[in-house]
Parts: C-alpha cells; structure tokens; sequence
C-alpha cells in the first residue's frame, strides 16, 4: 500500500509536498516560518481538513521554535499574532481551529510552569508531532470502522480527495478502502474528477495508481449516469466539518452527488476524524463557505479555458444528515439521529463499534 507523505517536521523546518503540482511533478518544499506555513495553507500546497490541522500545529510549533522574543513575557504577546495569522488562512475546515485551539491550551500550560523559553519551545515541537502521530492512529481506526461497511466485491464511489494527502496519515475516505482492499475485498473505485481543482483528478486517482487499487477517472457530470447503470455499491467521502445535527459540509459537489445516492439506494457515507465534529453549531446552515478566486474556475494551472466573466466559486457545500447513512470516525460509528449520536462519540474517550 503506498501512502503519501503530505508533511513532514524535520530539524530544517516544515517539509510539505506541493499538492498544486502533481500528479506531473512530486515537489517538496521547506517552511521555516509561520507566515510562510499560512501561506502554504491558504494557497492550497497543502489541502484536506485533517491535513491542514497538522500543518496549523508545525506552523504554530515552527512559530514559537523561531521567535527572537527574549523573554516569556515578549513570547506571550508574539503567540496570539501566530495563531492569528494561521486562523486567517481556510475557514471551513474545523480541523485547522481544533489545532490552534489544542495549541494554544499547550503553550498556556507550558506558560503557567516555567519561564524557560528553551524548555516551551521543545514541548510545543513536541506537541505538534503528537498531533501529527494522533492523525495517523486516528486514519487507521476510522479505516477499520468503515471497512465493514464496504462491498465485498464491488464499486465504490468517493468524492474530492480524502487520501493520505488530506489527512497526512492513511486517509479518511481512502483510508476506509484501503483497509478494505487489505482485508481482501475487491473493490473498484470511481472517482470524479472534481472541479474546479480537480482534487480526485490529480490527487485521489493518482493515490490509487499508486496503491494498484482499481479505478475508473469519471467527469463530475457522470456521476448521476453511473449511480444509475455501474451497479455502485456505496459512496465515501471526507468531511471539512460536521454540525451537531450531522450536516456535513465537504468539497463542492458532494450534495449533489449524496441526492443522487438518495435516488438509486445507493448508502452514502462520510469518514471523518471527532475533530471535525463542530457541535458548537445545530445545522449546517451555520458553516462558513469558503469562496475562492474565480480564476480557478476560469483557469486551470494558469491555462485559461473561459473568458474573462464572472465565475461563483464555493469551494464547500453542504450535506443535509437525512442524506447520510453513517458517520465512520474513530471512536465508532455514528447514525442518525446524529444529535445524540455524534455527541457520544464526542465524549467518548477510547474506540467502541458503534451507536
């Protein structure tokens, strides 16, 4: 099984894979700040909920490492405008302001013990790495869960990429099917190509190449078609953030394509960490959408394909929880009525089967 190295810490700074540039080219780059870190988040170097939470932590890690502050005094005033800065860069993923969050109640403690700067800069490497390290447990426990829900033999449809490279560990949708595959079951993936940005063209399909699992690279608007005639056997995908109620927002596309599993009994399934759970909010109504540059609508890598008009670009919609049939994470599984199950799950504190 081939998993993919989306981020990495090292002694030199943060290495990160330019996910802009594959599948034609596997470019890595060194981030030695946290300007630099926000940067790569909100320019789509690194994508994925789960991944942009690990990234938020080595950017705050990378962050308080480098600060010239003197004191813990001068450090404390420096650590909000760390944080700040990376709060700015994607608002939809709850995963990046769950990392700042557990980072920032990191430095507190780490602030409230001692004032040794060398002493909170190690433990907050430290605790970015846990997180990094928690991620990749948490990948397989939520692969293990929604494997038994998989086909035995059959296809599999998903959407956008939710694979190693969203997660920085086995992925969340991939993952489920990776795990799948390894338990023996024959599957064959569809993947929509995802536009505007093509995530399950570049990303998610070259994934799979790599992993020889079988796939089938479809259009976005082949999706109704093949619900209809390819006899799919169930849909996976990730989630960017998940309301109380379990309505999901995840990449554009995604409703419709859970409307269409709803009109041919197709189960339609999201695979996503407890730290995309937002139960601070009751629906989906209350996700912020993201909107991105029209450019990436009208150009593709810099290659305009329109002409220069107006082009709405919401890079999330949301899933309404009556069109999905479970919620895979890695404390069990969640079905409706999501309100008390996802508030279960959010308490429990070690992996049960279901509720």
């Amino acid at each position: 099984m081939y998993v993919a190295q989306p981020i990495l810490w090292t002694d030199r700074g943060v290495v990160m894979l330019d996910q802009r540039r594959l599948p034609t080219e596997e470019i890595s780059y060194t981030y030695t700040t946290y300007q630099e870190v926000a940067k790569a988040i909100r320019e789509m170097v690194i994508r994925g909920a789960p991944a942009i939470g690990v990234a938020a932590a080595m950017g705050v890690a990378i962050g308080v490492k480098n600060s010239p502050a003197k004191s813990l005094d001068e450090l404390r005033a420096e650590f909000p405008v760390i944080v700040d800065t990376l709060a700015k860069t994607r608002p939809t993923a709850v995963d990046l302001f769950w990392a700042l969050d557990r980072m920032s109640r990191r430095f507190s403690e780490l602030a409230t013990q001692n004032s040794d700067l060398a002493k909170i800069k190690s433990a907050m490497i430290e605790e970015a790495k846990a997180v990094h390290a928690e991620k990749r447990a948490t990948d397989e426990n939520i692969g293990r869960f929604g494997a038994e829900l998989m086909p035995q033999d059959g296809i599999v449809m998903t959407q956008c990429n939710a694979g190693a490279l969203a997660t920085a560990g086995i992925g969340t949708a991939l993952g489920v099917i990776q795990v799948a595959v390894q338990q023996g079951k024959k599957i064959h993936v569809l993947v929509p190509e995802t536009r505007p940005y093509l995530q399950g063209a570049r990303l998610t399909a070259w994934e799979l190449h790599r992993s020889n699992i079988p796939l089938t690279l479809i259009t976005d608007n082949m999706v109704g078609h093949f619900l209809k005639t390819a006899n799919v056997g169930a849909i996976v995908t990730g989630a960017d953030r998940i309301a109380a109620n379990g309505d999901t927002a995840n990449k554009i596309g995604t409703y419709q394509i859970a409307v269409l599993a709803r009109e041919h009994n197709v189960p339609f399934y999201i695979a996503a960490p407890v730290s995309t759970f937002d139960l601070s909010i009751p629906d989906g109504n209350h996700i912020p959408i993201e909107e991105r540059s029209s450019a990436e609508v009208t150009q593709i890598q810099g290659i305009r394909i329109a002409p220069d008009v107006k082009a709405a670009h919401p890079a999330f919609d949301v899933t309404p929880n009556k069109y999905i049939a479970a919620i895979f994470t890695e404390r069990g599984v969640a079905r409706a009525p999501y309100t008390e199950s996802l508030a279960s799950l959010a308490a429990a504190k070690h992996s049960f089967s279901a509720v």
